[in-house]
This record gives structure tokens, sequence and C-alpha cells, in this order.
């Protein structure tokens, strides 16, 4: 919100009506009013792959508070990525923000409905709480939601020292930074919004994911990319990895959990 939008060529403001998501640009050919330069195709990408997860939580989990808690998130998720793809940086402004959304979301899952059934099951029957149990619905829908605020809290620290552990591991073997602090605050937010399980496949998807892509950029460079000193923005594969496990996670969860129900 502040500053205002510009121009990045000639820094010229750019007023409401040339600020409407894909309709501006297309009215404006891809070009700034003021300075007439090429606007990058990357602002209306960005703004129909936004269109296209909000109507893609709307399709998959109606118009809920578990639609509208996912559509947020991706919004953060799709943020993150393309600043982290531009900058190789994850800003404060999001992650703190999304960790705090992402505990006041978990909360009220864990009081009203669930997204990932059994996701709090474990800490449900450490603390003896139940929706059924004794007393009011209203106050035992009120012990959930604070039992959900500090399980999702827990959930993010324990990510984060998860990725903190990592990060002290390979400075300890390399003796030079691998692993950025934002990555860790990610993560964090990840596990925030959607629990442990889905957090680890996120992380684990991730992780493939920019391993290949690191591969194969070594590769396609011919020896002109270093292997070990080759950059890559973590983040951005992270929320792609997070963004699949919104839609589809819980299906590859289930896969790999019937492998120990057949044992």
């Amino acid at each position: 919100m502040r500053p205002r939008s510009r121009c990045p060529r000639c820094a010229a403001p750019i007023g409401a009506g040339d600020n409407v998501p894909i309709l501006s640009w297309i009215l404006l050919r891809g070009r700034c009013r003021h300075c007439h330069q090429p606007v990058a195709w990357r602002y209306p990408a960005v703004e129909i792959a936004t269109a296209a997860l909000f109507l893609l939580s709307f399709l998959r989990f109606g118009l809920t508070i578990t639609g509208i808690g996912m559509a947020t998130l991706c919004c953060l998720l799709l943020g993150l990525a393309v600043m982290d793809a531009e900058t190789m940086k994850l800003p404060d402004a999001f992650t703190w923000p999304g960790m705090v959304l992402g505990i006041l979301y978990s909360g009220i899952s864990l009081g009203v409905f669930r997204l990932f059934p059994g996701a709090f099951e474990p800490l449900e029957l450490i603390s003896g709480i139940r929706i059924s149990g004794h007393g009011s619905r209203f106050a035992a829908t009120v012990r959930l939601t604070a039992a959900g605020l500090a399980v999702s809290a827990l959930w993010a620290l324990l990510a984060a020292l998860l990725l903190l552990l990592i990060r002290w591991l390979y400075f300890l073997v390399r003796h030079q930074q691998g692993l950025g602090i934002g990555d860790v605050k990610l993560i964090a937010m990840i596990a925030a919004w959607l629990g442990p399980a889905p957090a680890i496949l996120t992380l684990l998807l991730g992780c493939l994911a920019a391993a290949l892509f690191g591969i194969a950029s070594v590769v396609a460079s011919r020896g002109k990319r270093p292997f070990r000193t080759t950059r890559l923005p973590l983040g951005s594969f992270l929320c792609a990895a997070a963004i699949y496990t919104i839609f589809a996670g819980q299906i590859v969860i289930d896969w790999y959990l019937r492998f120990y129900r057949l044992r």
C-alpha cells in the first residue's frame, strides 16, 4: 500500500484506473501511460495466477471459512514465491503476518472445523479436550480454539527449529550460510497454517524440486555454473510445493500412510 504503485522505469505513480488487475494491462497494451515503456509480463501473469488460485480455492472448498483461508494463504505464497525468485528475499512483511494469520486460522479450525483430519489428534488426546466432552458446546469450542492456537504456534516453532538445525549443520560442514533465515520463517508460516504432516510434505517436495532444478541448471550451463555455489530461491519452490499440498497434499499423505497400515 505504501509507497503507491509506480512505474519501475519512470517512477510515475500509477492511477487507480490503470491499476485494475489484468484489464488495465490489456487496455494500456502492456505499456506505461506516462513513459510508454513496456510493462513486464509478470504483472498480469501474477494477477491471472492469483485469480486462478482464488477460483480453485472456491471450487475445492466452497464459499466457506476454509475456502477463504486457503485463498488467503495462496495469495501469500504466490507473492512470496515471485519475490524470492526475483530478489532472493522473503520479506518479513509477508512471513510474520502470515504466521499470525495461520495461527488464528488453525485455532478456528480446531474449534469449529477441520481442513486436514487427524492433524491435531495427538495433541487432542494429550489434552483430553473433545467437542463432545463435558460442558456446553460453546465452552468446548472455546477450549478447542485455545488449544488450536497453542498447537499451531508449536508446529510453527518446531518447523522453524528443524530448518535452523539444517542451517546450522550446513554451516558446520561448509563454513558458510546455505539457507536463508527467510526460508525458516516461511516453513514456520506454512506449518502454522497447515499443520505438521502437510508442512513436512511441503519441505520434501520443495527441496526435491529445487534439487532437480539446480542439477538441470548446472548441466544446462555446461560447466559455467559451479555446482556447489549455485544459488537457488528455495522459498519459491517451498511456496509452489505448499500450494500443491493445499489442494492435493492429503491424497499423497494418505497414500504414504497406507504402507504402514498394510504391515
